[in-house]
């Protein structure tokens, strides 16, 4: 497997201690915008962004003996925190700060005997272990209280040998080390082979180590870069109206088709699944029929990935700005329609868009999911009180004949257009949606509501 493009944007700082502001956006009038936020920046702050590039790496029966060491030993540090932690609630004691959990956990534990072989992997990987556990509950804590956009997040869980997904992190201070051969060196694992497909833009301040269901390995690099990577400024804007039937919509009349690359490999993954169905729990024939169904599955990712990588690329160098009406994703994955929307993966590609304009100087905006972009005339802008799904074209009372989807196309760049201008009429620059692992912002009868899935196409 051939490693994607930077997987997606981690985040973004602005150095020189000028950090980033809030702008209310206004429009012509003077009226308050309310269809997407903007960030506006002082003038001179230097950003930073971080991105993660993932390459497939080969470990050695050996090394897949000491990762998996690894893998064990980060989660028990994990599960024993979290047990630590909960025993304290449940009794009514004070909440257990990180050193001290740190110590207990980690540096006390090593000198047992229950514990002793935890000296066996690398003290970071472990103090990474507590790490994820301390973010989880910053995050869960951070919405309790409101404070964290999106759903609500619950309490940290235990984890599991049978996980998915297995990873350890090694930072700086494990002096983990790319070599001229092109191996990846880590402490008490050794030299591992990677297949690179590109050289990294910077030093990596982190690695993390991620075994998948397919069994595959992977090392998914964090490397932080500045705006150099300006591409040359274009004059063409462009609105998409993301739907089923086809994948976007433009404003300028084009329509790209769904893949649907689930359901084109449907076939094949009803026959491996009847087949791990029969298999004996617990029997080696089984395992190696739940691998084999992972891979097929994996198959379908990666193509879907890296059909939207050059679609998104494509989007991002020959428009200056791109608008993309901000759909409710999760409350669509609550309908008849789920297995369509997951297939056609918006929010991973409107993730792409977003973090591909920032790295190269485009704009992107996210329209409110609440915008009547379909409902609207786009020649008089007569808003229409309904309009069913089966619609595909429409007449307006002014004389103006409308395909369903480039009429909203149209729409969603003329309100991405009017609201980039606040009240003095200059631009300002838009600040990036955070990357949607959860839908943000959602309208709590979203899931309920046909207007989440205004303007998609089910026919």
């Amino acid at each position: 497997m051939r490693a994607s493009a930077p997987a997606f944007r981690l985040g973004v700082k602005a150095r020189a201690g000028r950090a980033a502001r809030p702008e209310q956006c206004l429009n012509q009038d003077g009226s308050a915008a309310r269809w997407h936020r903007v960030l506006s920046y002082p003038s001179g702050t230097v950003l930073l962004v971080q991105l993660r590039y993932n390459f497939r790496v080969y470990p050695t029966p050996g090394q897949q003996i000491d990762l998996a060491r690894a893998f064990g030993c980060a989660r028990v540090v994990f599960n024993d925190g979290l047990h630590l932690r909960r025993q304290a609630s449940e009794a009514g004691e004070k909440y257990v700060s990180d050193g001290e959990l740190s110590r207990r956990i980690i540096t006390e534990a090593k000198a047992t005997p229950q514990r002793a072989w935890l000296g066996e992997v690398s003290a970071v990987v472990l103090q990474q272990a507590l790490a994820d556990l301390n973010t989880a509950y910053r995050n869960f804590f951070n919405s309790l209280a409101g404070k964290r956009q999106g759903r609500k997040i619950g309490s940290p869980r235990f984890r599991s040998r049978k996980d998915n997904r297995q990873a350890i992190r090694f930072t700086k201070n494990s002096k983990f080390k790319v070599l001229g051969n092109g191996r990846l060196r880590l402490p008490k694992i050794g030299d591992l082979p990677v297949r690179w497909s590109r050289s990294l833009p910077s030093d990596p301040s982190s690695v993390t180590i991620i075994k998948d269901a397919a069994g595959r390995y992977f090392a998914s690099f964090v490397v932080a870069i500045g705006e150099d990577e300006t591409s040359p400024a274009v004059d063409a804007e462009i609105g998409i109206d993301l739907g089923l039937t086809h994948f976007a919509v433009m404003s300028d009349g084009t329509k790209i088709a769904a893949p649907r690359f689930l359901r084109r490999a449907a076939r094949k993954l009803k026959r491996l699944q009847r087949a791990l169905a029969r298999k004996t729990k617990g029997s080696n024939r089984r395992k190696k029929a739940v691998v084999q169904v992972a891979r097929a599955h994996a198959r379908v990712a990666n193509t879907r990935r890296d059909w939207q990588h050059k679609l998104s690329t494509t989007l991002i160098r020959e428009n200056q700005a791109v608008y993309v009406e901000d759909l409710c994703v999760a409350g669509l994955c609550r309908t008849r329609l789920a297995k369509s929307v997951r297939d056609a993966g918006w929010a991973s590609f409107t993730a792409m868009l977003q973090y591909k304009a920032e790295r190269y100087g485009r704009t992107f905006v996210r329209i409110d999911r609440w915008f009547p972009s379909t409902r609207m005339c786009s020649a008089c802008g007569r808003i229409n009180d309904k309009m069913a799904l089966n619609v595909r074209e429409w007449d307006c009372p002014c004389g103006s004949h409308h395909d369903r989807d480039v009429n909203a196309a149209i729409n969603i760049l003329a309100a991405g257009q009017a609201d980039r201008l606040n009240d003095r009429g200059a631009h300002v620059r838009p600040g990036l949606v955070p990357a949607a692992r959860r839908e943000t912002v959602t309208h709590p009868d979203a899931a309920r509501s046909t207007r989440s899935v205004e303007g998609i196409s089910v026919r």
